[in-house]
């Protein structure tokens, strides 16, 4: 289903966030010491690690709160959509697929977050992007959700807060295919494998965020 668009923007806004750095809004231009750790919805270079460091900052988020109570069951990720409420639907229907797909991790929507959703023009398109840091956010470009398929664009995105890396040459059927495929391409579910994955992430996740929150605790 097509999402329409009526924002108007009068410029796209580069909005990037350098090791080091954190841009804190839209429009808000902040020097970088270092190239943008991002990794986009279409192929650029340095995937790979910008997808790790994005959930290792996500990771990192996740153990500071369990410092605070370390005896918590349940590995929850916590997002907040606000600066994003042109894909208020996209981004509940990507969390109601992820929430559904796995169980070693769940995302919820709240204060205090892990990561937040940010939406606006940049010619980069979409992405997830950290400052390396331990904060991170995923930003959703308007041209790009009304030439893709949104919700596709905003599950995948959300991947990379999973752990999942961009696999561009992979089939429509692979949610991390991202813009690989076209935009005829509208799955927006993880496969199997990605499932997976993301399970044996997070198993291993959970480990390290409770033995940081421990040592934490300890100290």
């Amino acid at each position: 289903m097509r999402m329409s668009l009526s924002m108007s923007v009068s410029a796209r806004t580069a909005v990037a966030v350098g090791l080091g750095v954190a841009a804190l809004g839209l429009g808000t231009a902040v020097p970088a010491t270092a190239a943008p750790v991002h990794a986009g919805y279409v192929a650029k270079s340095a995937e790979s690690h910008a997808s790790r460091a994005f959930f290792e900052a996500v990771l990192k988020s996740v153990a500071e709160k369990r410092a605070a109570n370390p005896s918590a069951a349940a590995v929850t990720v916590v997002y907040d959509a606000s600066a994003a409420p042109a894909f208020k639907a996209q981004i509940a229907r990507s969390t109601e697929i992820w929430n559904g797909s796995v169980s070693n991790v769940q995302l919820q929507e709240g204060s205090n977050a892990d990561f937040t959703y940010r939406e606006g023009n940049d010619p980069r398109g979409s992405y997830a992007s950290t400052d390396g840091h331990g904060k991170g956010y995923i930003f959703l470009d308007y041209q790009q959700n009304q030439e893709y398929d949104s919700t596709r664009v905003t599950a995948h995105e959300t991947g990379h807060v999973l752990g999942l890396p961009d696999h561009y040459e992979g089939p429509c059927s692979e949610l991390m295919s991202g813009g690989g495929p076209g935009t005829s391409c509208t799955n927006a579910i993880p496969d199997a494998n990605e499932r997976a994955k993301v399970e044996r992430l997070w198993a291993n996740g959970f480990a390290a965020a409770l033995d940081k929150a421990l040592h934490k605790a300890n100290n």
